[in-house]
Parts: C-alpha cells; structure tokens; sequence
C-alpha cells in the first residue's frame, strides 16, 4: 500500500494482480497466491482483492489452444482436487501466511 494514500497500490502491488471474467463478462480482480502442481496438473492459488472476501479461489490452468502465450482458467469442480491443492498451497506457503483451521 502506498504509506500516503492507503487507497493507492503502490505498483509492485500490481504485477500479483489477476483480471478473470465471470459468467456475466464482468471482470473480477484476484490477487495470485501461488501455482501448485497436482497430479500432473497446474492450478492458480487467488483471493479476490475485495477486502470483504478472505477466501481463495483454486483454478486448473490450461494453455490456450488459439494462444500460445495466454492461458485459461478453470473452475476446480472436484472438491477433494480442490482440497489437496489447497493444503499443498498451505505447506508451500506456511512461512508467509497466517492460516485460520
């Protein structure tokens, strides 16, 4: 955050910052946690940057097929996936976050 104006992100602050778009088109910013391999698997580790919001969100990434250089994100429907990704996460990352059981 930027010491004189709270509201503003310092720019360092956006390179974590993750543009995805819901069902509706609306664009929704997360902030990147982390990637995790899983099972052969790549998945995204976010939070939404609205300050209510505290829970993560887990996404299989898949290269994109029209774009070499893009990727796509999908929803982790599976949730014993989504759980072992998430305590993987939580073990990669027990010294930088505060884990609430």
């Amino acid at each position: 955050m930027n010491e004189e104006n709270p509201d503003i992100m310092d720019e360092e602050e956006w390179d974590n910052i993750v543009y995805l778009s819901d069902d509706e088109g609306n664009e929704i910013a997360f902030e990147y946690l982390d990637s995790v391999e899983y099972k052969g698997e790549e998945y995204v580790v976010l939070i939404s940057t609205d300050e209510d919001d505290d829970e993560v969100v887990i996404l299989r990434v898949e290269p994109s097929e029209e774009d070499a250089e893009e990727e796509n994100f999908y929803s982790v429907e599976d949730e014993k996936i989504a759980a072992a990704v998430y305590e993987i996460f939580k073990e990669n990352n027990k010294d930088n976050y505060n884990f609430a059981d």
